[in-house]
């Protein structure tokens, strides 16, 4: 009787090669996927990939500090992904970038972003690093999710919170950091989003697996990217529902370095539909 061998345990590579875009003419970058375990490319990558291709256009001097995007059809790991930027407009203080990403079935994802020049004025911070989340790096271990190094504080009906790190060194490359926080912040919007549904608890006090009881999916995420953060170290995740309504959810978050520096606020809405058969 011949013994089967288990499949091999998936690795994700470092985030520095997930960044790694190849031109493909003027503007126009190609991207490639880790083969995903459940499929298809993981949205964070996506927001990610596209924001490295936007930076590629613009000057050095200028950083982004916002990002709007739509996933519009998932897409496959198994297939390259092609970005095309339009340079929308090259100002003085700002700079808009429009990417959008396509695989053999056509478009899979569109982003807008806009870049500006570092501007010395008032620097004033209302939000706080919560007092319930512990010390960087604290909070239940999660082994088997391998997109980010993930710790878990805070996990309730209605918010998520959680300090996580991508992996691998981003060094000083302030674009690449910028990447790593866009690539880690669509790890906890729908699980934000999800423990609002009043059926949730069926999977936490069960056997029941998760994609037999909903249907979810990212539609469309933005950041504003306020100070600079090194998303390679750790940052906290600070994510709250506002509830569900049309088999669609809203979370809003935002991210703090270990100091309580706020780094970024995210928001996303999520399809989150229960299965009817």
């Amino acid at each position: 009787m011949t013994e089967q061998s288990s499949p091999p345990k998936f690795e994700m590579p470092p985030f520095v090669e997930l960044m790694h875009l190849e031109p493909h003419g003027p503007d126009v970058y190609v991207g490639t996927s880790p083969e995903y375990p459940w499929g298809r490319v993981f949205g964070g990558q996506v927001v990610a990939q596209a924001l490295r291709a936007a930076a590629l256009t613009v000057d050095d001097d200028h950083h982004v500090h916002s990002l709007h995007a739509y996933f519009i059809r998932g897409g496959v790991s198994s297939e390259p992904i092609r970005y095309e930027v339009d340079r929308i407009r090259n100002g003085r203080s700002f700079v808009t970038r429009r990417v959008v990403a396509r695989q053999s079935d056509g478009a899979i994802f569109n982003l807008s972003c806009s870049f500006q020049i570092d501007e010395d004025q008032a620097d004033v911070q209302e939000s706080q690093l919560p007092d319930d989340v512990g010390e960087a790096g604290s909070g239940a271990d999660e082994d088997e999710w391998v997109v980010v190094d993930r710790r878990l504080p805070v996990q309730r009906k209605g918010r998520v919170a959680a300090w996580m790190r991508v992996l691998g060194d981003c060094g000083d490359d302030r674009v690449l950091q910028c990447c790593a926080l866009a690539f880690a912040s669509d790890d906890l919007p729908m699980s934000a989003i999800g423990s609002s549904h009043p059926r949730i608890t069926e999977i936490r006090d069960s056997d029941t697996d998760y994609h037999d009881l909903f249907i979810g999916a990212s539609l469309d995420h933005s950041i504003w990217f306020h100070r600079p953060a090194k998303a390679d170290r750790w940052l906290l995740y600070d994510f709250r529902s506002h509830g569900l309504t049309g088999g669609r959810g809203l979370a809003t978050g935002e991210g703090f370095s270990p100091e309580g520096v706020h780094v970024a606020t995210v928001v996303q809405e999520g399809l989150f539909r229960q299965r009817t058969r």
